[in-house]
Order: structure tokens, then C-alpha cells, then sequence
């Protein structure tokens, strides 16, 4: 059944519809579609590089451990001591979450939150290192569990 904006949703349990309705209302449908951010941030500049660099995702997971992993986990599962809460935190193992997620989404959650989660926005951190936070988030589907121990 396609959304609003033209993403196909799979076949879900029943039980897993609310989360699956409120998720989509809360994250834009899941990131599909970039225009879902505000403007100021579906203009921002990829860099891709960036990215792609081992450093920066080296220096993202640094930072990911220090202030990500009481929720999302050491492993980045989502399976943190704090991923207890009603709504639980994002598994970045999963390849499906790398699929709806894009750099500029990505970087606009990290910096601002999830509104009614317990996804709190990180604007202590400088706009360099929540690049390098979204490089190694990026990377953890793309490489398997923790790809940088």
C-alpha cells in the first residue's frame, strides 16, 4: 500500500501497524522522500568523502559509543541498556533502515531529534562530527554489525 508521498510498504503483523502508522508520521515516511526535511536541510552539502572516509567513520563510531550507545547499542542493534522504551531505538544493522535513510536525513536526526521518541537532538556535537557520526551509522548496514571494531 503506497503513503502519501509514494513509498511501498510491506505486508506488516498486525501488531506492528500503530508503530508502523506513527513511525511514518513522525520520520516523514520513513526518509523516502528528502523533501520531507526542512528547507534548510535538504540544502545542505553531502560531503561524500567524508563519508566514504575510514577516519571519519573511525572518529563516528568514537563518538556514537560515547553518546549513542546507551540506546542503539554498542553493536549499533538498537540494543542498548536504555533501549527499553516504548518506542525502540533505531537498529542500524538492518539494511532496510539503511535503505530509507539517506546522509542529509540522517544528519538532520542526529542534530535534531525525533519529536515524541526519546530520540533527543545532538547540537553539542559540531556539524564535522555529526558527519562522522552519520558516516559510521551510514556504514554499519553497508559493512554488518560494529564494521569497525
Amino acid at each position: 500500500m503506497p503513503d502519501r508521498i509514494g513509498c511501498k510498504m510491506r505486508e506488516v503483523p498486525y501488531g506492528w501497524r500503530p508503530a508502523l502508522i506513527l513511525g511514518t508520521l513522525l520520520l516523514g515516511a520513513w526518509g523516502c522522500n528528502g523533501d520531507a526535511l526542512p528547507p534548510d536541510y535538504r540544502a545542505l552539502e553531502v560531503p561524500e568523502a567524508r563519508l566514504a572516509s575510514a577516519e571519519a567513520r573511525r572518529r563516528g563510531r568514537d563518538l556514537f559509543l560515547e553518546h549513542c550507545a546507551i540506546c542503539h547499542g554498542q553493536r549499533a542493534d538498537g540494543r542498548g541498556p536504555r533501549s527499553g522504551a516504548s518506542i525502540r531505538p533505531a537498529d542500524f544493522t538492518e539494511l532496510a533502515w539503511r535503505q530509507r535513510m539517506d546522509p542529509r536525513r540522517t544528519f538532520f536526526v542526529v542534530r535534531e531529534g525525533l519529536r515524541g521518541t526519546p530520540m533527543g537532538g545532538w547540537k553539542i556535537l559540531t556539524a564535522d562530527q555529526t558527519w562522522d557520526v552519520v558516516a559510521y551509522v551510514l556504514s554499519v548496514a553497508e559493512m554488518g554489525s560494529d564494521p569497525h571494531p
